[in-house]
């Protein structure tokens, strides 16, 4: 079988019918330029000065066409034409130009040469002419596509009258399988007001948003501002959620930088830009300086935080990356990712549970790691809660047994992945995290190894996150599901999470707790509410929200820092250090014991000896059944607020 493709005959019409449309222009502009000369007096035109042009004809005809050949005037795609293609077109049609001239002196009367004027004439005729045929196509394309868009298109206001929105609105406009019909601009910068942009009018500034949205009926917002701070995006958005539009942005500046700008660069606007902050940022310079040529190991390395870690990691040059996980299915993800990005990256996946101390002890004398990210951790609050005894055992003892492992094959950093659901728990998981921060700074006063834990709170997009689950809720057309309608959380990125547990690792002396700074708390009603809006729906009268009533073990709002730990800063004012709390060794090494015991045995009474252990452990607080009288007190709160804010 033969795998010679085709012949283009579509092709080789189109150049054919260029080049004679070529032959027409060249003839054109070498007479019209002596018409224009002798003011289209035909009879005015002396013979010795038609005489060269015509003599010379055949010959710049042959030449005109090889020069626009050389220059590709034959093989671009004029439908996308740019700076590019006009650039070789009127170099092209100047060479001619220059030729002709040069040519015509071989023909001309040696008494009376062909006038100066002629050869300026001719070369500005050609590339009219050339510049007519090549750019026609695009601009009647374009005309023809908004044309067949305004009955059949997504009316849409571009926020932002730069050059992101310049090649957004071109990309839109000339493309054949985009549904968009730009209506108009909004940008704050007065001088721009009631100036154009490809034909779009700028009509005002952010004020003018929901009034433009109704009157022109957008359908879709484009965030086209890659350098907005991430606060000044919220103000932005916080108008744009009242117009019930679909927003879009472009991810970052970067993509401007890099000439990425396009219509397929953009991004759903998600929650994360209306966290009202610009991200956590850090040396990554200090990290990149502890990191490379070092063997570093991430246990729960396919989870949301794990792979994560693994990605930035894998970008600083580490000697070995280790990926530990006892879940298959996200170990082959990450390490299939690392694989075609860092092809040459010494990488190692293994399966295997923290818990199996034989397992463990072995991968660590095997491969010696000089950093361990441990984030290997059962992490559902309300999974936890009835399955206690597992909490203890994977989160407790299997960081125990790594810590160990660690402690004893020379591992010079080991950091620990924490939780805010540590501080004043009321659920098992937090207590069972607060109890490996116990076994961290216990560890780091008798061993080498600089022990140390991060503590941050809810990350957004996670594996358990509220995000994902609220966005399955709208795709399906809701309703919305929140517990309580005054529950608040801590947030932040993953990317921030991972940054932090990086700089925790550079700026570690041992035995202290990272904290981040993570700004104000957020009510997860409204992230409910302007995930909604975010997709283009109304809250209450599209997507319904309602109230279910706290799950076991949760609290209304979760605390960052115990109030004994107390607070120190570090060289970033973002991250703080708390204070490590003074405890009896014995005492708990002692009821540790007790506790691995109660696990294996699955005691019913496993809660009593965590909180002998985490005396702020209050698992009572929350540990409810809903009556019926709060269900019909949430029900009530939720046709409220649904009503209200259907009604706006």
């Amino acid at each position: 079988m033969s795998n010679k493709e085709p012949f283009n005959y579509q092709k080789l019409y189109r150049r054919i019918g260029l080049i004679l449309y070529d032959v027409i222009c060249i003839i054109g502009a070498s007479f019209l330029a002596i018409l224009i000369r002798y003011e289209f007096s035909f009879d005015s035109i002396p013979d010795h000065f038609m005489t060269p042009v015509t003599t010379f004809l055949p010959i710049n005809i042959a030449i005109t066409i090889a020069i626009f050949y050389l220059f590709k005037l034959y093989d671009s795609l004029w439908a996308y034409a740019g700076e590019r293609e006009m650039q070789n077109l009127v170099m092209a049609c100047t060479l001619s130009g220059v030729l002709n001239a040069i040519g015509l002196q071989f023909f001309k009367s040696d008494t009376q040469p062909v006038p100066q004027s002629y050869y300026f004439l001719y070369t500005f005729l050609l590339i009219t002419g050339i510049f007519v045929s090549r750019f026609s196509y695009r601009f009647f394309r374009s005309k023809k596509h908004i044309a067949g868009n305004r009955n059949n298109s997504k009316a849409v206001m571009i926020i932002g009258a730069g050059e992101a929105a310049n090649i957004i609105i071109k990309d839109i406009q000339i493309s054949n399988y985009s549904t968009m019909s730009i209506k108009c601009i909004i940008d704050d910068d007065t001088n721009k007001w009631g100036k154009y942009i490809q034909g779009i009018r700028v009509v005002g500034g952010r004020e003018k948003i929901v009034e433009c949205a109704d009157l022109y009926d957008i359908d879709e917002i484009i965030v086209a501002i890659p350098s907005v701070s991430r606060a000044e995006l919220k103000k932005i958005l916080d108008i744009c959620k009242n117009t019930n539009c679909k927003l879009r942005s472009l991810p970052g500046m970067y993509q401007l930088v890099n000439g990425e700008v396009n219509v397929s660069r953009l991004r759903d606007v998600e929650v994360e830009d209306l966290l009202g902050r610009d991200p956590v940022m850090v040396d990554m310079d200090s990290i990149a300086g502890y990191v490379k040529n070092k063997v570093v190991m991430v246990t729960g390395g396919g989870g949301s935080i794990g792979s994560e870690l693994c990605r930035q990691i894998a970008g600083h040059f580490p000697k070995q990356l280790i990926i530990l996980d006892i879940y298959e299915n996200n170990a082959y993800e990450i390490q299939q990712e690392l694989k075609s990005k860092y092809p040459d990256m010494d990488l190692v996946v293994l399966i295997a549970s923290v818990r199996n101390t034989r397992r463990i002890n072995l991968i660590f004398e095997t491969y010696r790691p000089d950093i361990v990210y441990h984030a290997a951790a059962h992490k559902h609050v309300p999974l936890m809660e009835d399955s206690p005894t597992e909490a203890i055992k994977n989160n407790v003892f299997g960081t125990w047994k790594t810590a160990m492992a660690a402690a004893m094959n020379g591992t010079r950093k080991f950091v620990m992945i924490s939780t805010d659901k540590a501080v004043n728990p009321t659920n098992i998981m937090g207590a069972s995290k607060r109890i490996c921060e116990m076994i961290i700074q216990t560890f780091n006063k008798h061993y080498d190894t600089e022990f140390v834990a991060v503590r941050f709170g809810n990350v957004l997009g996670s594996n358990g996150s509220v995000i994902p689950l609220f966005k399955k809720q709208i795709a399906a057309g809701g309703p919305v599901t929140v517990t309580d309608p005054e529950i608040i959380r801590y947030f932040m990125t993953i990317s921030e999470a991972v940054s932090l547990v990086l700089q925790a690792g550079a700026f570690a002396k041992g035995g202290e707790i990272f904290v981040l700074d993570m700004g104000e708390p957020v009510k997860i009603l409204d992230l409910a509410e302007n995930l909604i809006k975010l997709s283009g729906y109304k809250v209450g009268e599209d997507i319904r929200i309602e109230f279910t009533g706290l799950r076991p073990g949760e609290k209304l709002y979760e605390e960052m820092l115990m109030d004994e730990e107390g607070l120190q800063d570090t060289e970033n004012k973002m991250i703080h250090i708390g204070k490590p709390i003074d405890m009896d060794e014995m005492r708990f090494f002692s009821q540790l014991e007790k506790l691995n015991v109660a696990a294996k045995e699955e005691s019913p009474n496993i809660r009593d000896l965590v909180k002998e252990i985490v005396e702020t452990y209050h698992p009572d607080v929350h540990r409810y059944t809903m009556t019926r009288e709060r269900k019909e007190a949430l029900a009530k709160t939720s046709e409220m607020i649904n009503k209200d804010a259907a009604g706006q």
